[in-house]
C-alpha cells in the first residue's frame, strides 16, 4: 500500500460516505439483469467495453437459445456472434463465453464456484467479474472495482491507491465484509448519476466530506470549513473612462460633431469615395448571397 504524500490529509471515512450515499440509493445492486450465477457470470463478460444497457438488451435471446453452461459449452462461437454483435467484440467474446461454459461442465459440473480463487481461472473472468459474481449470485462478500469505483474513491478521498486491487484493498480493510457489496454498487451509481467524469459536484450529497473541491481549489486540505473556491477569475477590466479619477491622453482628443463635419468639409472627395466604396462593397455581398441562395435551391432540387 503506497504511504499518504506528505502534507496529504487524511482519508474520509468509508463508512461516512457509503451512509451518505444509501441515503440516495437505499437498495444499490447490479444494473445487469440476471436470473442465477451463470447468467450473470456471462452478462458481466459480455460488459466489458460495452454497457449494462446493451448486454441486458442483448442477454436475453442469448439465454432463450443457450440457458445453462452445458448448452453454451456445445455452441458454435459463429452461431454466437451475431446474438452478441451489439456489446462489441463479439468475435473475442463468443470464443470466450464458449471456453468458459465448457470449463464449468468440465471442471464443475455445470456450476459456477464459489470462490475467488477458483472463478479467475476461468476465460475472461477477472477479479472484478469473480467479486460481482460472488457478491450478487453467490452470498460471498466481494468489492467489485471498475473504473466508476476508481475514479470516484480518489475524488472523494477514500484511498491513495490508483489500482483496482489496492482499492479494493483499502476499502475491504474500512469497511465490515457486509458491506462491501452495496458500497460498490453505490459508488457505480454514484460515479454514473453525479460523479461523472465532468462532475456535478452542486447535486453531490457527499459533498460535506468529499476532497475534492479542496484539490481543485487551492484549500488547505484538512480545511473543510472553508468556502467553495469557484471558477478562476478572469482578467482584470480597465478602469471606466468616465471612472472618478481616470484621465484622456492628450494625443488622443475626444470625438465631437464638429470635428466630424470639419474632416468631411475639408476633404469632401474622401467622405464621397468611401461612400461610394462601401455601397458598392454592399452591392457586391447582396449579389453572391443571392446566388448562394439559387445554387442551395438549385441543389436541394437535384436530391429531391
Amino acid at each position: 500500500m503506497p504511504r499518504a504524500p506528505k502534507g496529504a490529509p487524511t482519508l474520509v471515512p468509508a463508512a461516512a460516505v457509503l451512509e451518505r450515499l444509501l441515503r440516495h440509493y437505499p437498495t444499490p445492486d447490479t444494473e445487469l439483469a440476471y436470473r442465477n450465477a451463470f447468467e450473470l457470470l456471462i452478462a458481466t463478460v459480455l460488459s466489458a467495453q460495452s454497457t449494462d444497457r446493451r448486454v441486458n438488451e442483448t442477454t436475453p435471446a442469448l439465454f432463450a437459445l443457450y440457458p445453462d453452461a452445458r448448452a453454451l459449452a456445445v455452441a458454435d462461437p459463429a452461431d454466437v456472434e451475431p446474438i452478441i454483435h451489439a456489446t462489441g467484440f463479439f468475435r473475442v467474446k463468443s470464443r470466450a463465453i464458449v471456453t468458459l461454459s465448457q470449463r464449468l461442465v468440465a471442471e464443475h459440473g455445470g456450476d459456477v464456484p464459489a470462490t475467488m480463487d477458483t472463478l479467475t481461472t476461468l476465460p475472461g473472468v477477472g477479479r472484478k467479474t469473480a467479486n460481482v459474481v460472488l457478491g450478487h449470485a453467490l452470498g460471498v462478500p466481494g468489492l467489485p472495482v471498475d473504473r466508476h469505483v476508481l475514479r470516484v474513491t480518489e475524488r472523494i478521498g477514500l484511498t491513495f491507491e490508483t489500482t483496482p486491487e489496492g482499492v479494493e484493498r483499502d476499502l475491504c480493510a474500512a469497511l465490515p465484509a457486509s458491506d462491501w457489496t452495496r458500497m460498490s454498487d453505490a459508488l457505480i451509481l454514484h460515479g454514473r448519476r453525479i460523479c461523472r467524469p465532468r462532475p456535478l459536484c452542486g447535486e453531490c450529497f457527499v459533498a460535506d466530506v468529499c476532497r475534492y473541491p479542496f484539490k481543485t481549489g487551492g484549500i488547505a486540505p484538512l480545511d473543510l470549513g472553508a468556502p467553495p473556491t469557484g471558477r478562476p477569475a478572469g482578467r482584470a477590466r480597465p478602469p471606466s473612462r468616465n471612472a472618478p479619477g481616470s484621465q484622456r491622453s492628450d494625443k488622443a482628443p475626444r470625438p465631437t460633431i464638429g470635428n466630424a463635419i470639419k474632416r468631411t468639409t475639408t476633404n469632401p472627395q474622401a467622405g464621397s469615395s468611401r461612400r461610394s466604396g462601401n455601397a458598392a462593397k454592399a452591392d457586391s455581398s447582396r449579389r453572391s448571397g443571392n446566388a448562394a441562395k439559387a445554387e442551395g435551391r438549385r441543389t436541394k432540387a437535384v436530391k429531391k
